[in-house]
């Protein structure tokens, strides 16, 4: 990649291709998120974060997921997860049962509802993200594309310092 080596003004910092490219990676993204979240709420009733929580815990299966496990998924404080969780639960998207393995514990799961929810939303999300987030893209770029996210992505999670 052609380029400075450094940077001594504030000119070069804004012109530098690699900040320039990061700032296009986080706009896109910032843009995105937005543009399929508003149609999740728009045609499922629920927002982002709901459906994201919605497919953790799908993923999870029975017997559930404990609110610690669903904070670490999302990044969230355990108090957020937990609001989270209570509004979801007023929506009978979840239910809590009693943690077999810990008796102070609880643990959240899809209802019926929150089930019928996930797939529907899911079903809106994939169409927009077809149309958003891979339609713009040369045919011949969306394999490689999605090769590379995925490159990148299991690049920074591992660069993270492990969570305890």
């Amino acid at each position: 990649m052609a380029g400075r080596t450094e940077i001594t003004t504030a000119k070069q910092a804004a012109d530098d291709e690699l900040v320039v490219a990061f700032g296009r990676l986080l706009g896109a993204a910032g843009r995105l998120e937005y543009i399929l979240g508003r149609a999740i709420e728009e045609e499922c009733g629920i927002s982002h974060l709901m459906f994201e929580v919605l497919l953790i815990l799908g993923r999870a299966g029975e017997p559930g997921l404990s609110m610690t496990a669903i904070a670490r998924e999302q990044v969230l404080t355990t108090g957020g997860a937990t609001r989270l969780v209570d509004r979801m639960a007023a929506a009978g998207l979840v239910a809590r049962s009693a943690d077999p393995d810990d008796r102070r514990g609880r643990l959240v799961r899809l209802t019926p509802l929150g089930e019928r929810t996930a797939v529907r939303a899911a079903r809106v999300h994939r169409e927009n993200i077809r149309r958003h987030f891979l339609e713009p893209l040369p045919a011949a770029h969306r394999e490689r594309f999605m090769a590379d996210l995925r490159t990148l992505s299991h690049a920074a999670r591992d660069a993270l310092p492990r969570l305890r």
